[in-house]
């Protein structure tokens, strides 16, 4: 499994912005249980989607920790991206 992965502490409210170069791709913001779930193919839950333009926002719905993926879903291509976190 091929992906981009940012962690950081954020706190409710926050939003991460994400610009994508080359392909569309999966934009995901899970806890770390989530990510635990992600990396051993189990079922997980996220904040986010597949976006096809960016740059794409996500609210932090919580104070923790996380992490931000980045993947194709299994598609073909290549995908790099810029991430910061915009503080509320």
């Amino acid at each position: 499994m091929n992906y981009l992965t940012k962690d950081f502490s954020a706190n409710a409210g926050d939003r991460v912005e994400v610009v994508l170069h080359g392909n569309a791709a999966n934009v995901m913001l899970l806890d770390d249980n989530n990510f635990q779930n992600y990396k051993s193919r189990r079922q997980f839950a996220y904040y986010g989607g597949h976006y096809t333009a960016s740059p794409v926002h996500i609210t932090v719905p919580e104070t923790k920790h996380w992490n931000l993926i980045i993947d194709l879903g299994g598609a073909a291509g290549r995908v790099e991206a810029s991430v910061r976190l915009i503080p509320r």
